[in-house]
Protein backbone atom coordinates (compact mmCIF):
# COMPACT_ATOMS: atom_id res chain seq x y z
CA UNK A 1 0.00 0.00 0.00
CA UNK A 2 1.41 3.56 -0.65
CA UNK A 3 2.28 5.87 1.41
CA UNK A 4 -0.43 8.59 0.12
CA UNK A 5 -3.52 5.69 0.10
CA UNK A 6 -2.31 4.89 4.01
CA UNK A 7 -2.94 8.74 4.34
CA UNK A 8 -6.07 9.01 2.16
CA UNK A 9 -7.68 6.19 4.12
CA UNK A 10 -6.52 6.80 7.67
CA UNK A 11 -7.92 10.57 7.85
CA UNK A 12 -10.54 10.69 5.45
CA UNK A 13 -13.85 11.86 6.30
CA UNK A 14 -17.01 9.55 7.48
CA UNK A 15 -18.23 7.82 5.51
CA UNK A 16 -22.23 6.67 4.96
CA UNK A 17 -28.47 11.73 2.55
CA UNK A 18 -29.22 17.87 -2.61
CA UNK A 19 -26.82 20.27 -1.67
CA UNK A 20 -22.55 19.92 -3.34
CA UNK A 21 -20.45 18.20 -0.65
CA UNK A 22 -19.43 20.37 1.97
CA UNK A 23 -16.03 19.37 3.35
CA UNK A 24 -16.35 19.50 7.08
CA UNK A 25 -19.69 17.46 7.10
CA UNK A 26 -19.59 13.58 8.15
CA UNK A 27 -19.07 11.56 4.46
CA UNK A 28 -22.13 9.60 4.95
CA UNK A 29 -23.76 12.71 4.71
CA UNK A 30 -22.26 14.31 1.73
CA UNK A 31 -22.88 10.85 -0.15
CA UNK A 32 -26.99 11.13 0.74
CA UNK A 33 -26.61 14.36 -1.00
CA UNK A 34 -25.03 12.84 -3.91
CA UNK A 35 -27.23 10.29 -4.23
CA UNK A 36 -30.57 12.96 -4.26
CA UNK A 37 -28.80 14.89 -6.66
CA UNK A 38 -28.54 12.17 -9.11
CA UNK A 39 -31.90 11.07 -8.57
CA UNK A 40 -33.11 14.64 -8.96
CA UNK A 41 -31.19 14.86 -12.20
CA UNK A 42 -32.49 11.66 -13.27
CA UNK A 43 -35.86 12.92 -12.72
CA UNK A 44 -35.64 15.92 -15.22
CA UNK A 45 -35.93 15.70 -18.84
CA UNK A 46 -34.87 17.64 -21.83
CA UNK A 47 -38.34 17.74 -22.82
CA UNK A 48 -41.12 19.74 -20.98
CA UNK A 49 -43.12 17.62 -18.62
CA UNK A 50 -46.31 17.37 -20.19
CA UNK A 51 -49.31 18.19 -17.57
CA UNK A 52 -49.75 15.16 -15.22
CA UNK A 53 -53.64 14.13 -13.80
CA UNK A 54 -53.77 14.35 -10.04
CA UNK A 55 -53.15 16.49 -7.35
CA UNK A 56 -51.60 19.59 -7.15
CA UNK A 57 -48.94 20.84 -4.96
CA UNK A 58 -50.64 21.88 -2.14
CA UNK A 59 -54.03 21.29 -3.87
CA UNK A 60 -56.69 18.92 -3.23
CA UNK A 61 -58.83 17.39 -0.42
CA UNK A 62 -56.34 15.07 1.32
CA UNK A 63 -53.36 16.10 3.56
CA UNK A 64 -51.22 13.14 2.25
CA UNK A 65 -51.86 13.64 -1.39
CA UNK A 66 -51.10 17.26 -1.30
CA UNK A 67 -47.84 16.52 0.58
CA UNK A 68 -46.86 13.98 -2.23
CA UNK A 69 -47.28 15.58 -5.04
CA UNK A 70 -45.28 18.40 -3.44
CA UNK A 71 -42.31 15.75 -2.96
CA UNK A 72 -42.68 14.60 -6.65
CA UNK A 73 -42.65 18.08 -8.20
CA UNK A 74 -39.14 18.76 -5.94
CA UNK A 75 -37.31 16.13 -7.88
CA UNK A 76 -38.47 18.50 -11.10
CA UNK A 77 -38.58 21.77 -10.32
CA UNK A 78 -37.95 22.61 -6.30
CA UNK A 79 -38.47 26.23 -7.23
CA UNK A 80 -41.69 25.80 -8.39
CA UNK A 81 -42.43 23.32 -5.55
CA UNK A 82 -41.29 25.89 -2.66
CA UNK A 83 -43.76 28.75 -4.12
CA UNK A 84 -46.29 25.97 -4.22
CA UNK A 85 -46.09 24.62 -0.78
CA UNK A 86 -45.60 28.25 0.47
CA UNK A 87 -48.96 29.24 -0.41
CA UNK A 88 -50.38 26.03 1.17
CA UNK A 89 -48.47 26.76 4.48
CA UNK A 90 -49.81 30.20 4.36
CA UNK A 91 -53.29 28.61 3.63
CA UNK A 92 -53.27 25.45 5.65
CA UNK A 93 -54.79 25.69 9.32
CA UNK A 94 -53.85 23.57 12.23
CA UNK A 95 -52.09 20.04 12.10
CA UNK A 96 -51.94 20.23 8.67
CA UNK A 97 -49.51 22.81 9.14
CA UNK A 98 -46.77 19.79 9.52
CA UNK A 99 -47.29 18.29 6.32
CA UNK A 100 -47.21 21.62 4.53
CA UNK A 101 -44.31 22.68 6.43
CA UNK A 102 -42.68 19.68 5.52
CA UNK A 103 -43.18 19.88 2.01
CA UNK A 104 -41.61 23.62 1.98
CA UNK A 105 -38.55 22.60 3.79
CA UNK A 106 -38.30 19.66 1.73
CA UNK A 107 -38.20 22.15 -1.25
CA UNK A 108 -35.85 24.54 0.41
CA UNK A 109 -33.09 21.46 1.33
CA UNK A 110 -33.50 21.31 -2.39
CA UNK A 111 -32.50 25.09 -2.56
CA UNK A 112 -29.69 24.66 -0.58
CA UNK A 113 -31.27 26.84 1.56
CA UNK A 114 -30.35 24.66 4.77
CA UNK A 115 -31.02 27.49 7.59
CA UNK A 116 -34.40 28.29 6.38
CA UNK A 117 -34.98 24.97 5.95
CA UNK A 118 -34.62 24.04 9.54
CA UNK A 119 -36.29 26.90 11.05
CA UNK A 120 -39.44 25.64 8.73
CA UNK A 121 -38.79 21.91 9.81
CA UNK A 122 -38.85 23.09 13.43
CA UNK A 123 -42.37 25.18 13.15
CA UNK A 124 -43.82 22.03 10.97
CA UNK A 125 -42.93 20.30 14.26
CA UNK A 126 -44.42 22.07 16.47
CA UNK A 127 -47.73 22.36 14.69
CA UNK A 128 -47.71 18.76 14.52
CA UNK A 129 -50.66 16.94 16.92
CA UNK A 130 -49.02 16.43 20.52
CA UNK A 131 -50.21 12.51 20.15
CA UNK A 132 -48.49 12.43 16.97
CA UNK A 133 -45.11 11.03 18.11
CA UNK A 134 -43.46 10.06 15.09
CA UNK A 135 -44.47 12.89 12.73
CA UNK A 136 -43.16 15.06 15.68
CA UNK A 137 -39.84 12.93 15.36
CA UNK A 138 -39.43 12.86 11.66
CA UNK A 139 -39.65 16.69 11.39
CA UNK A 140 -37.11 17.21 14.26
CA UNK A 141 -34.81 15.08 12.16
CA UNK A 142 -35.16 16.62 9.10
CA UNK A 143 -34.70 19.98 11.04
CA UNK A 144 -31.52 18.78 12.71
CA UNK A 145 -30.33 17.58 9.45
CA UNK A 146 -30.53 20.99 7.95
CA UNK A 147 -28.81 21.81 10.53
CA UNK A 148 -25.99 19.74 9.88
CA UNK A 149 -26.05 20.45 6.55
CA UNK A 150 -25.36 24.13 7.06
CA UNK A 151 -22.67 23.24 9.32
CA UNK A 152 -24.02 23.62 12.72
CA UNK A 153 -23.13 20.39 14.36
CA UNK A 154 -24.18 21.43 17.71
CA UNK A 155 -27.06 22.57 16.70
CA UNK A 156 -28.15 20.03 15.09
CA UNK A 157 -27.16 17.46 17.91
CA UNK A 158 -30.25 19.07 20.31
CA UNK A 159 -32.56 19.02 17.98
CA UNK A 160 -31.44 15.78 16.95
CA UNK A 161 -32.09 14.82 21.06
CA UNK A 162 -35.36 16.11 20.83
CA UNK A 163 -36.31 14.26 18.00
CA UNK A 164 -34.61 11.19 20.12
CA UNK A 165 -37.29 11.76 22.61
CA UNK A 166 -40.50 12.35 20.56
CA UNK A 167 -38.99 8.67 18.86
CA UNK A 168 -38.98 7.20 22.10
CA UNK A 169 -43.36 7.29 22.61
CA UNK A 170 -43.46 6.14 19.00
CA UNK A 171 -43.89 2.60 18.21
CA UNK A 172 -41.23 2.64 15.55
CA UNK A 173 -38.22 1.33 15.94
CA UNK A 174 -36.87 2.03 12.27
CA UNK A 175 -37.27 5.66 13.14
CA UNK A 176 -35.29 5.74 16.06
CA UNK A 177 -32.79 4.03 14.33
CA UNK A 178 -32.22 6.61 11.71
CA UNK A 179 -32.45 9.41 14.25
CA UNK A 180 -29.58 7.54 16.23
CA UNK A 181 -27.50 7.32 12.85
CA UNK A 182 -28.22 10.93 12.58
CA UNK A 183 -26.77 11.87 15.97
CA UNK A 184 -23.68 9.85 15.24
CA UNK A 185 -22.85 12.19 12.14
CA UNK A 186 -23.32 15.01 14.69
CA UNK A 187 -21.11 13.57 17.28
CA UNK A 188 -18.54 13.06 14.53
CA UNK A 189 -18.40 16.54 13.48
CA UNK A 190 -17.97 17.58 16.76
CA UNK A 191 -15.24 15.34 17.57
CA UNK A 192 -17.02 12.84 20.27
CA UNK A 193 -16.13 9.69 18.42
CA UNK A 194 -16.63 7.40 21.95
CA UNK A 195 -20.42 9.23 22.03
CA UNK A 196 -21.14 8.83 18.13
CA UNK A 197 -20.37 4.76 18.57
CA UNK A 198 -22.79 4.23 21.67
CA UNK A 199 -25.62 6.30 19.15
CA UNK A 200 -24.77 3.86 16.38
CA UNK A 201 -25.20 0.86 18.98
CA UNK A 202 -28.29 2.11 19.86
CA UNK A 203 -29.10 2.40 15.98
CA UNK A 204 -28.23 -1.22 15.79
CA UNK A 205 -30.40 -2.03 18.76
CA UNK A 206 -33.05 -0.86 17.13
CA UNK A 207 -33.19 -2.06 14.04
CA UNK A 208 -30.70 -4.62 13.58
CA UNK A 209 -31.92 -4.84 9.95
CA UNK A 210 -30.21 -1.82 8.97
CA UNK A 211 -27.39 -2.16 6.39
CA UNK A 212 -26.12 1.36 6.71
CA UNK A 213 -26.26 1.48 10.60
CA UNK A 214 -23.56 -1.37 10.37
CA UNK A 215 -21.91 0.23 7.19
CA UNK A 216 -21.78 3.83 9.13
CA UNK A 217 -20.67 1.05 12.69
CA UNK A 218 -17.80 0.24 10.22
CA UNK A 219 -16.50 3.07 9.36
CA UNK A 220 -15.92 4.64 12.39
CA UNK A 221 -14.81 1.72 14.14
CA UNK A 222 -12.08 1.85 11.50
CA UNK A 223 -11.78 5.46 12.03
CA UNK A 224 -10.96 4.51 15.81
CA UNK A 225 -8.03 2.33 15.06
CA UNK A 226 -10.47 -0.76 16.06
CA UNK A 227 -10.27 -2.59 12.71
CA UNK A 228 -11.46 -6.59 14.13
CA UNK A 229 -14.73 -4.36 14.87
CA UNK A 230 -14.65 -2.76 11.75
CA UNK A 231 -14.07 -6.11 9.65
CA UNK A 232 -17.20 -7.43 11.74
CA UNK A 233 -19.34 -5.04 10.97
CA UNK A 234 -18.85 -4.42 7.52
CA UNK A 235 -19.46 -8.38 6.68
CA UNK A 236 -22.99 -7.89 8.24
CA UNK A 237 -23.56 -5.03 6.47
CA UNK A 238 -22.53 -6.86 3.27
CA UNK A 239 -24.51 -10.11 4.92
CA UNK A 240 -27.59 -7.30 4.72
CA UNK A 241 -27.08 -5.70 1.80
CA UNK A 242 -24.86 -7.73 -0.75
CA UNK A 243 -24.79 -5.47 -4.00
CA UNK A 244 -24.25 -2.09 -2.45
CA UNK A 245 -21.10 0.29 -3.80
CA UNK A 246 -20.21 2.25 -0.40
CA UNK A 247 -20.20 -1.64 1.46
CA UNK A 248 -18.19 -2.61 -1.13
CA UNK A 249 -15.60 0.73 -0.90
CA UNK A 250 -15.69 0.70 2.76
CA UNK A 251 -14.88 -3.33 2.88
CA UNK A 252 -11.95 -2.71 0.94
CA UNK A 253 -10.30 0.28 3.34
CA UNK A 254 -10.44 -1.99 6.37
CA UNK A 255 -8.70 -4.58 4.56
CA UNK A 256 -5.97 -2.42 3.17
CA UNK A 257 -5.21 -1.19 6.47
CA UNK A 258 -5.28 -4.48 7.97
CA UNK A 259 -2.87 -5.06 5.35
CA UNK A 260 -4.78 -7.32 3.12
CA UNK A 261 -4.03 -5.49 -0.44
CA UNK A 262 -5.35 -8.31 -2.80
CA UNK A 263 -8.66 -8.53 -0.42
CA UNK A 264 -8.68 -4.61 -1.07
CA UNK A 265 -7.94 -4.96 -4.44
CA UNK A 266 -11.24 -7.51 -5.13
CA UNK A 267 -13.41 -5.04 -2.97
CA UNK A 268 -12.75 -1.90 -4.79
CA UNK A 269 -12.99 -4.14 -8.24
CA UNK A 270 -16.39 -5.28 -7.21
CA UNK A 271 -17.88 -2.00 -6.62
CA UNK A 272 -16.46 -1.20 -10.33
CA UNK A 273 -18.50 -4.09 -11.53
CA UNK A 274 -21.95 -3.40 -9.53
CA UNK A 275 -21.85 0.81 -10.03
CA UNK A 276 -18.88 1.87 -12.81
CA UNK A 277 -20.56 5.20 -13.05
CA UNK A 278 -20.57 6.10 -9.64
CA UNK A 279 -18.91 7.96 -7.30
CA UNK A 280 -17.60 5.49 -5.18
CA UNK A 281 -16.56 3.82 -7.97
CA UNK A 282 -14.17 6.76 -9.27
CA UNK A 283 -13.12 6.88 -5.52
CA UNK A 284 -12.36 2.66 -5.87
CA UNK A 285 -9.93 3.74 -9.16
CA UNK A 286 -7.99 6.23 -7.63
CA UNK A 287 -7.35 3.43 -4.88
CA UNK A 288 -7.09 0.56 -6.96
CA UNK A 289 -4.27 2.87 -8.59
CA UNK A 290 -2.22 3.53 -5.67
CA UNK A 291 -2.04 -0.21 -4.59
CA UNK A 292 0.94 -2.38 -6.08
CA UNK A 293 0.33 -4.36 -8.88
CA UNK A 294 -1.37 -7.63 -8.25
CA UNK A 295 0.83 -10.72 -8.13
CA UNK A 296 1.47 -12.32 -11.64
CA UNK A 297 -0.31 -15.90 -11.52
CA UNK A 298 1.93 -19.00 -10.76
CA UNK A 299 2.47 -21.37 -13.90
CA UNK A 300 0.76 -24.77 -12.81
CA UNK A 301 3.79 -27.08 -13.03
CA UNK A 302 4.49 -29.58 -15.44
CA UNK A 303 4.69 -33.00 -14.54
CA UNK A 304 7.79 -34.72 -15.51
CA UNK A 305 7.88 -36.89 -18.60
CA UNK A 306 8.28 -40.45 -16.96
CA UNK A 307 11.24 -42.67 -18.43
Amino acid sequence: MSLLLAALLQVGPFVTSAAPPISDLPKEVQQRQAIERKRAAEAQSSEPLPPQPGPRCGAGPEAGSKLAACLELISVDPDAAADAASGWLGRAKGSERAEAGQALGSAQVAQQKFAEAAVTFQAARDAAAPSDHALRARLGAMAGNAELADGKAEAALGLLDIARADAGAAPDLKLASGIAADRASALVVLKRDAEAATALADARASDPASSSAWLLSATLSRRMGKLAEAQSQIEEAARLRPIDPEIGLEAGVIAVLAGHDEAARKSWQSVLAMAPQSEPAATAKTYIAQLAPAPAPVPPAIPAAGR
